[in-house]
């Protein structure tokens, strides 16, 4: 009856957290028009596609699986964003129970129910991904299907622990190795970085299995995975193939459409430099779209005065006319190319590390009307005291989550008895996605915070493990 009790009232919280956010801070954002655009145009229309110049054109520079879930959703409850706000709302909070399974089952036998409880309360009441159901974006839907898929493969690898020659081992193993595939290939068709899933599994079950006698397992559990993740892809590439005569199973590197200019050498030099998400707006985002001033770049993205100049002078000729052409993309390919070689510890290491800070660390505050800046403290506290608790109480809260989900792992290991295998592979293949994924996201040209917030079924099972209790009274249960 308790637990009955933890799940209403976890489940009620989550819920009535999530509806807030809806009925407050509903809110749109910078790709919500393009996936909208998609979706009704899909419905209207039946083409994929966008008007460019006045006419409707077939992209793929957004993979469908967003305006697939919107047009689903418009087709079905009509044609309003508070519908898709609430299914969203109802899916996160399903993912809140993913994130107790998942924690409930990496957990110490004696103790499952009293992790997953604590992993449940954690998951209902945070905010960051919760947040995200009152826009239309795909963390909602993306963070589910990776919850689902780490579950999934769990349960796959556990199982292979079953005796090799029974019955429940085939039917237990086998059909969850082609099923996480092919969620992993849905996920894809909704964010392109989600096979990342799958070079984290790779790498634990390499190690896992590195003996000879393992191998038959690895390359049957490989060669299921593969075909999982073509299953939905192929599809998407076979209409990409017929429709824009090339073959892609996601999207463009750059999100373009054909004949687009790529400023690859522009993106090069940010990457010397860029590390804040305020100058992700000041910059990246600005261009093609608005003037880019010198005076909102910071310090570090020159090495002297003549740098400034130069670089001043490329943006008073793009400001000019709002466009880039492959010789002033050439300039800042050069300019990138000589920072890197004066400093290459900069751009490979410490640039990629600031972005780390920002992905975990900076208050995600991007999508409620509250400024994110706490300096100088006293004056900001002076104009507006909530705008200071809001943006320091969010922030406090992610090294709160991270430093749990270290410390639980930390208790985990400790309070184990023997060896538990399932704490072992869970770890693992936990802690691998994580870093894979904030490892790919430092490369990339816009380190959006939110690109993390997959990573949350992860982090909150990790942290559950803080409940852990050692061995000798593990018998309590929650």
């Amino acid at each position: 009856m308790k637990l009955r009790r933890h799940l209403l009232l976890a489940g009620l919280a989550g819920l009535g957290l999530r509806l807030f956010f809806v009925r407050r801070f509903a809110t749109s954002a910078g790709d919500t028009a393009i996936y909208e655009k998609l979706a009704r145009n899909w419905l209207d229309h039946h083409v994929y596609g966008l008007f460019v110049g006045g006419q409707l054109t077939p992209v793929d520079l957004r993979v469908p699986g967003y305006p697939a879930f919107l047009a689903a959703i418009y087709a079905l409850f009509g044609r309003t964003q508070l519908a898709v706000m609430l299914t969203q709302a109802a899916l996160d909070l399903f993912t809140c129970f993913l994130t107790a399974a998942l924690a409930g089952f990496i957990a110490p036998k004696a103790q499952r129910r009293r992790v997953a409880v604590a992993a449940l309360w954690l998951a209902a009441t945070c905010p960051f991904v919760a947040n995200y159901a009152a826009v239309l974006l795909t963390e909602v839907l993306a963070t589910f299907l990776t919850a689902l898929a780490l579950l999934t493969f769990l349960h796959a690898a556990a199982g292979e622990e079953i005796d090799p020659d029974s019955v429940e081992r085939s039917a237990m193993v086998y059909p969850n190795w082609f099923l996480g595939g092919a969620i992993v290939g849905l996920g894809a068709l909704v964010r392109p970085e989600t096979p990342l899933i799958l070079v984290a599994v790779a790498l634990v079950l390499v190690v896992r299995w590195r003996r000879p006698v393992d191998w038959p397992k690895l390359l049957r559990a490989g060669a299921l995975m593969a075909a999982g993740l073509a299953l939905p892809l192929v599809p998407w590439a076979t209409r990409n193939w017929r429709t824009l005569h090339r073959v892609e199973f996601l999207a463009p590197r750059y999100s373009q459409i054909p004949r687009e200019v790529v400023p690859r050498g522009f993106y090069a030099w940010t990457q010397t430099w860029l590390v804040r998400f305020r100058d992700v707006y000041l910059v990246p985002w600005k261009l093609e779209d608005e003037p880019i001033s010198i005076e909102d770049l910071p310090a570090c993205a020159f090495d002297s005065a003549e740098e400034k100049q130069r670089v001043a002078a490329l943006l008073e000729s793009y400001n000019a006319t709002l466009l880039i052409s492959p010789e002033w993309d050439r300039e800042f390919a050069a300019l990138a190319a000589a920072r890197t070689a004066r400093h290459p510890l900069r751009t490979y290491l410490w640039i990629p590390l600031g972005r780390v800070a920002t992905l975990w660390f900076t208050p995600r505050i991007e999508l409620l009307p509250y400024s994110g800046q706490l300096l100088p403290l006293a004056q900001k506290w002076q104009e507006d005291p909530v705008d200071v608790c809001v943006t320091l109480g969010f922030g406090l809260l992610n090294f709160l989550y991270v430093g749990l989900a270290l410390a639980g792992a930390r208790i985990a290991l400790l309070r184990q008895e023997g060896k538990d295998s399932r704490l072992q592979l869970g770890l693992a293949l936990l802690a691998a996605f994580i870093l894979l994924r904030t490892v790919f996201l430092t490369q990339i040209e816009t380190p959006e915070p939110r690109y993390v917030l997959v990573c949350f079924p992860a982090v909150l099972a990790l942290a559950a493990l803080a409940w852990t209790k050692p061995q000798a009274t593990s018998g309590a249960q929650a």
